[in-house]
C-alpha cells in the first residue's frame, strides 16, 4: 500500500511513532539501534531526517520536555503523599538518577513523536517522497519545498 493512498491522520501518526514505527507508513525496523535511525524507512523509503542535517534537536527538546513532565508528576506525587514530612535528600538522589535514566529510555520515542508532529504539520508530499527515495542528500537536487 502506498503512504498516499490516504494521509494519515495526526492521531496514526502519534499512535505509531508511540510504536516506534515510522509514523507515514507505519512499517517496522526504522532503527539501527536503540538511538540510532536508519537512513530511509525500509518500507516507504522516507528519509527519517527529511532533508535536514539538525533534524532532531526539536527530539532532543520533546526529550527534556517529556521527562520533567514525568518527573513533575512523580516528585509531586511523592510529595503530597509523605507530606508534612518529605524526605527531600532521598528526593534529591532518586530524582536524578530518574532523570538520567528518563533520558536514556525516552529518547528513542521522542525521535518518532518529533517526527509524526512534523509529519502532521508539514505532510509528506509525493514529489519529497520521491526526493527520498533518490536519496537527495547527495546535493544533486534539493529537498522540495512544500
Amino acid at each position: 500500500m502506498s503512504p498516499f493512498t490516504t494521509r494519515p491522520t495526526t492521531w496514526q501518526l502519534m499512535t505509531r511513532a508511540a510504536r516506534l514505527r515510522c509514523p507515514q507508513c507505519g512499517g517496522r525496523g526504522i532503527f539501527r539501534s536503540f538511538f540510532e535511525f536508519r537512513e530511509h524507512c525500509p518500507t516507504c523509503g522516507m528519509r527519517l531526517q527529511r532533508g535536514e542535517g539538525d533534524y532532531f534537536i526539536g527530539a532532543y527538546l520533546f526529550n527534556l520536555i517529556a521527562v520533567e513532565m514525568i518527573l513533575a508528576v512523580c516528585v509531586g506525587t511523592f510529595v503530597v503523599m509523605t507530606w508534612p514530612d518529605p524526605p527531600w535528600e532521598m528526593i534529591t538522589y532518586v530524582t536524578a538518577a530518574l532523570m538520567l535514566t528518563g533520558c536514556v529510555v525516552c529518547y528513542p520515542f521522542a525521535k518518532t513523536t518529533f517526527l509524526a508532529v512534523d509529519l502532521a504539520v508539514r505532510p509528506m508530499t509525493r514529489e519529497e517522497l520521491h526526493w527520498h527515495r533518490e536519496d537527495g542528500s547527495h546535493g544533486e537536487r534539493e529537498l522540495p519545498q512544500i
